[in-house]
């Protein structure tokens, strides 16, 4: 068993990507997001406002009509990209975006039975830089996970996935109980077999390593048990990602000031009361708390 990392802010504030004062939007990288559905686009918000709020240059969404319709009236400064209904039309589509991104999430927000998911997960590991996997994405059928993992294995910049204990005992077919209790054995497996950064969410949350690394970031807040949470996790870590860091410092980066924007939520207003949205509204003490943008500490 590898010894774990534990996630601290003298770790996390040497990983922060560079921000010169001269740099334009393109320096700060496209982030693409590949999220929501007609009645779940909220993901496809939060995931957006995370990613623009990360530092990225630029944030696209891709997604259908209602989605878009959502991101216009919450985040006007994301770029929109319609989801083409045909099939070739949607995987042609998804090739070229990839041309013009430098991350790419997809998974938030997407119901795990629409039309087409494992052909454009898998054209995004073949055409994508960098990408992330959250939610939809890891609730593919389960005999197409064996074409996304020989995606995911074929790659030379490892994906990042992101499931809860639920969604990744599911991939591995194994109870939540047995998951639970082998949950740092069972990531590492995992992130080595597949070619993967796993982060393993729960009460405390791991970041596994293809290298047999592991992480952890052991710091409760049940103000975070809410839906939504995960989707402005997997869009801070798909904008770090858009900035030039390594898949796994963006993943152990999110983690950390995500579960530090929580606990300013939660001593603010509430664990009751706070909301996944209210996230956005603390990353900016939460970057603080993190060393970012620290030159004087």
């Amino acid at each position: 068993m590898a010894e774990m990392v534990n996630l601290t802010r003298d770790l996390i504030s040497g990983f922060e990507p560079a921000r010169p004062e001269d740099g334009h939007k393109n320096t700060f990288g496209t982030a693409l997001i590949c999220a929501g559905s007609e009645y779940m686009t909220g993901a496809a918000v939060m995931a957006a406002g995370a990613a623009l709020r990360s530092g990225a240059g630029l944030v696209k969404v891709f997604s259908e009509e209602k989605t878009l319709d959502a991101i216009r009236a919450s985040e006007p400064c994301a770029l929109l990209s319609l989801r083409p209904e045909k099939t070739a039309e949607l995987l042609r589509k998804a090739k070229e975006l990839c041309a013009s991104s430098s991350s790419v999430l997809i998974g938030s927000g997407i119901p795990q039975d629409m039309k087409d998911l494992e052909a454009l997960i898998c054209r995004f590991l073949e055409n994508a830089g960098n990408v992330v996997l959250d939610a939809g994405a890891l609730l593919s059928k389960p005999d197409a996970w064996g074409r996304i993992s020989e995606c995911l294995k074929a790659r030379k910049n490892p994906a990042v996935i992101t499931p809860h204990i639920g969604e990744f005992a599911r991939l591995l077919r194994l109870p939540k109980s047995e998951v639970s209790e082998r949950a740092e054995e069972l990531a590492i497996e995992f992130a080595k077999d597949n070619n993967v950064v796993v982060v393993l969410k729960s009460a405390k949350t791991l970041i596994a390593v293809p290298g047999g690394e592991l992480y952890v970031n052991d710091a409760p807040n049940s103000g975070l048990a809410k839906g939504g949470s995960g989707d402005v996790l997997a869009g801070l870590i798909t904008g770090f990602i858009a900035q030039g860091m390594e898949p796994y410092k963006a993943a152990c980066s999110a983690v950390f000031i995500h579960s530090k924007a929580g606990e300013i939520a939660a001593d603010d207003i509430g664990a009751r009361a706070m909301l996944p949205t209210d996230l956005l509204v603390y990353l900016p003490e939460a970057y603080t708390d993190a060393g970012w943008g620290c030159e004087d500490d």
